[in-house]
């Protein structure tokens, strides 16, 4: 019988990313697609999407090597998934975990610690001496999500709206807001925004423009982004102190994945508050699938 292949996923709010491993761990075969979030896509696109992306990364390989096994690390609802995967034939065993698991391995490999992300959304996970795995906040994005893409951009918005209507001093966030909509009417930019019939990408997008003025260095955005993620790291330490029951939180280990959290600026403010000894993740999640891929048995 010819050895097998595993397939690994790991698909989030921007995109779904897929690997394909032999069994000495190497990726043989890569194929990319548009997010799969049933929250944002909505289950009938989410479930297609992933179908054809399964399709399309085992299309690279022979069909004659089986696939053993697949390890699907999706956001979105886990019950929603676990159905999902139910229907698919042909890819051997498949396990389903959130897209928070492979963060979590890239920053601790197995160890106890924490690991926080902010993206499209946000969350913190982490993981108990005795093996077991804890979430905290990733609650979405009609709740909270502190430090993701989306509380940035709605923020930012709201203070640049704040701005054009004469309640907030100048700042580059006010002008980008006139640029993206073409003009400085609040009351037309604001109508504009309940109308749109994709809000969160439009979020998404101020978000990113938030991001680069706060590391231009305009203080307003600055602001905004620090006190995000600010959030996000408070919920990680008072969940880590109730997980592992300490007030010394310096032994723990903890990683900082996502876009967001890694900038400088942001890794640098962060860590001036907290004892926590933060680690920025600079290899993306597909790799944290590899090596969870390569463990199943």
């Amino acid at each position: 019988m010819p050895s097998s292949y595993r397939i690994g996923v790991d698909g989030g709010g921007t995109k779904t990313e897929l690997i394909l491993i032999d069994k000495s761990g190497e990726i043989v075969a890569r194929h990319s697609a548009p997010g799969c979030n049933p929250s944002l896509a909505g289950p009938e696109l989410a479930r297609t999407i992933l179908s054809d992306a399964l399709a399309a990364v085992r299309s690279q390989v022979s069909a004659a090597t089986p696939v053993s096994a697949t390890l699907l690390c999706l956001a979105g609802s886990p019950a929603f998934w676990r159905e999902t995967a139910s229907s698919f034939i042909g890819y051997g065993k498949i396990e389903t975990a959130t897209d928070a698991l492979p963060v979590l391995e890239l920053a601790t490999g197995g160890r106890p610690g924490l690991a926080l992300h902010a993206g499209t959304g946000s969350f913190v996970i982490l993981r108990a001496p005795d093996g077991s795995v804890h979430y905290s906040g990733g609650l979405g994005w009609r709740i909270g999500d502190p430090g993701s893409a989306h509380d940035i951009g709605r923020r930012a918005l709201a203070r640049a709206l704040a701005e054009l209507q004469g309640w907030g001093a100048p700042s580059g966030l006010g002008t980008a807001l006139r640029e993206t909509f073409g003009t400085d009417n609040a009351g037309a930019i604001t109508a504009a925004l309940h109308r749109d019939g994709e809000p969160n990408l439009r979020i998404g997008a101020f978000a990113a423009r938030t991001s680069g003025l706060a590391r231009e260095g305009d203080n307003a955005a600055r602001e905004i982004v620090l006190a995000s993620t600010g959030e996000l790291l408070a919920c990680a330490e008072a969940s880590a102190r109730a997980l592992f029951g300490i007030q010394t939180l310096n032994t723990l280990i903890a990683g900082l994945g996502g876009p967001i959290l890694t900038q400088p600026f942001v890794v640098a403010a962060l860590q001036a508050r907290t004892a926590l000894p933060l680690k920025p993740l600079t290899e993306p999640p597909i790799e944290g699938v590899r090596r969870l891929l390569h463990r199943l048995h």
